[in-house]
């Protein structure tokens, strides 16, 4: 068996150490470069040509693994697979990889063995999720399309600041009966019957994000 040929991007040197060593005690991959940022990534698997980019989310300023993700796939094929490998287990984090084209999606504290059996499976064109994520996923984007109207969304950021109903309508110049209408729509389109559990699906699914 071919061993797969493996790029790793990770802003800190120490890990980046770490996973070359464990990956190098495993026949079934080769560790062919590695990188600490967005533009080294991208030339090492251009020159390279790896057959899966494992790649760190958070990569300081700069290109993120996100946009590490989107870049490398965008190279004629074909392109490497790309696994993200971080410490960030943000239900918005894993669907804005997976709506990027990672191949999968792994916390740093995975098993060595599932690791490569992730970076085989990758390699091979499958996607590498555990089926928690998977459904976290799933209720995330289900969240994104609950179909909030500006007005419900600017009462949820309010409200997940803290503010009361009342100074909710204080600082919106609406009565108080308007805002618990806001949040009862709000709730019944998040698929909740709280206050806190409508902020925290808000949240997970990036609602709450002013851009």
């Amino acid at each position: 068996m071919t061993p797969v040929r493996v790029l790793i991007v990770d802003d800190h040197p120490v890990v980046r150490a770490g996973l070359r060593m464990l990956l190098a005690a495993r026949p079934e991959v080769e560790v062919v470069a590695e990188a600490g940022d967005g533009p080294a990534a991208l030339s090492a698997a251009a020159q390279q040509r790896p057959d899966v980019v494992l790649c760190d989310l958070r990569l300081g300023d700069g290109m993120d693994g996100v946009a590490i993700t989107r870049a490398v796939l965008s190279f004629t094929p074909p392109a490497p697979a790309v696994l993200i490998l971080t410490t960030y287990d943000h239900d918005t984090d894993i669907v804005r990889a997976v709506e990027a084209g990672a191949s999968g999606y792994l916390l740093k504290d995975v098993a060595t063995d599932e690791l490569v059996a992730a970076i085989v499976a990758a390699a091979s064109g499958q996607t590498v999720l555990s089926p928690s994520m998977t459904e976290r996923m799933i209720a995330t984007l289900r969240t994104r399309k609950a179909g909030l109207s500006a007005r419900e969304l600017e009462v949820m950021r309010l409200v997940a600041e803290g503010l009361s109903n009342r100074q909710v309508a204080k600082r919106l110049f609406v009565s108080e009966a308007t805002v618990k209408t806001h949040l009862n729509h709000a709730y019944t389109k998040l698929g909740v019957d709280s206050r806190t559990a409508a902020i925290a699906a808000a949240r997970s699914a990036g609602l709450l994000d002013r851009t």
